[in-house]
């Protein structure tokens, strides 16, 4: 849970920090958005080797080590003197963070009983990250400069690495014994004709039909959070105008700064950690790919709806929103169970190694279709297009569920 969420506190913590690098190194957007995005790249395209990681050398390893090279990164973040000092930090990062979910959900796959809690507890953290990321270092720049600021953030996952080294568990508990037997005795491929063969073991119909119904929902999560505040900004405006003028001097400072979609946008994002929690609970009462059936239906409803619902006012809008967000962050602990369902201990690193790099990797071209279809259609259009999407998922999933 400590590492879930400083990956995310790390990862939304860097927009933040963006705005402040642009006015002191004087550079262009262009160049510092290109700085970032081979952070964020690293981070889902490490997922695959992250996984063979994990399955060489145990979650354990994996997970205290991301925890420390992220505290550390953020530590040499704290000293870069100008913009390739601040690259080498965030490339650093994305090493880093990229081989945390490979690790960390073979870790509750394999180690905890209660499986379904664990994913909902887990899923939680990262949403408070997700949530608490940016509000964090926002807070803390008002008090502290950049440079102090990313040295505070560093300690966090300095401290729950030097814990993970300490704490004693069995991270084969949820196992059988046989299974745990072939765990210890598994090292990972050695060369690329033994991972290639790995590879082929893994895809089996059903991992190679969750694998598409990941990707998709990595498609429909990117593709609607990325648009997702310029998008309420406008519903908000065409509801109740502009708040501000009824809240602050229209020349004030605070007035200038205030952005009411952006808390509405946060409140969204925290409302996923209910989300989390009943997705985990479920995992435990039905088959996870069942489940899958029903969310990827509900997010299809969702955004058929989201559009009507946003335009009849603030009240249709602020539930569209909740549903969103709750639906949205539910499906992860399902997905993250099913992966499991359809997988062997042994190989489990590469199996979530494989199915982050589709949901960060294949799921980032979601932010580019949305965008798309903005600039070309409408955002009716764009929301029915993420409605086909998460149809497309869940026929897939039908299929997994009822194939022989």
């Amino acid at each position: 849970m400590a590492g879930h969420g400083m990956v995310h506190i790390y990862e939304l913590s860097i927009p933040i920090l963006m705005t402040i690098w642009l006015l002191e190194f004087s550079t262009t957007a262009a160049l510092l958005g290109t700085v970032v995005a081979v952070g964020y790249g690293l981070f889902g395209v490490g997922a695959l080797p992250g996984g063979l990681l994990v399955d060489r050398y145990g979650s354990r390893t994996l997970v205290v080590g991301c925890l420390a090279g992220m505290g550390l990164s953020f530590l040499v973040l704290s000293v870069a003197p100008s913009i390739p000092g601040i690259a080498v930090a965030l490339a650093l990062w994305g090493i880093s963070a990229s081989v945390y979910h490979p690790a960390g959900l073979t870790l509750i796959s394999n180690g905890v009983v209660d499986r379904g809690r664990g994913f909902a507890f887990h899923g939680m953290a990262g949403n408070a990250g997700i949530a608490g990321g940016p509000l964090v270092t926002a807070l803390l720049l008002l008090a502290f400069d950049w440079q102090t600021v990313a040295m505070l953030l560093a300690a966090p996952a300095l401290v729950a690495a030097a814990v993970g080294l300490r704490i004693e568990f069995d991270p084969t508990a949820a196992i059988d014994e046989r299974d745990a037997e072939t765990l210890d005795k598994s090292t990972g491929p050695e060369s690329l004709s033994a991972f290639v063969d790995q590879s082929r073991t893994l895809f089996t119909a059903g991992f190679a039909l969750v694998f598409v119904v990941v990707a998709l929902n990595g498609l429909y999560y990117r593709g609607a959070l990325t648009f997702l505040p310029d998008l309420l900004g406008d519903f908000l405006t065409a509801a109740v105008g502009d708040v501000r003028l009824g809240l602050f001097d229209p020349d004030s400072a605070v007035a200038e700064e205030f952005d009411l979609s952006s808390y509405l946008y946060a409140g969204l994002l925290t409302v996923g950690i209910g989300g989390q929690y009943l997705g985990g609970r479920l995992t435990e009462r039905i088959e996870p790919d069942r489940g899958l059936i029903v969310m990827l239906s509900s997010l299809c409803v969702i955004a058929l709806a989201f559009v009507p619902a946003a335009r009849a006012g603030l009240g249709g809008l602020v539930v569209a929103s909740v549903a969103l967000g709750f639906t949205l962050f539910a499906m992860q602990p399902l997905t993250q169970a099913t992966i499991t369902k359809y997988s062997v201990p042994e190989s489990r690193g590469l199996s979530f190694g494989y199915t982050y790099l589709a949901i960060f990797g294949i799921g980032a071209l979601g932010a580019a279709i949305t965008g798309t279809v903005l600039t070309y259609a409408s955002v009716s259009v764009m929301f029915v297009v993420l409605a086909g999407i998460a149809a497309t998922a869940g026929a897939i999933a039908v299929v997994l569920v009822t194939r022989p």
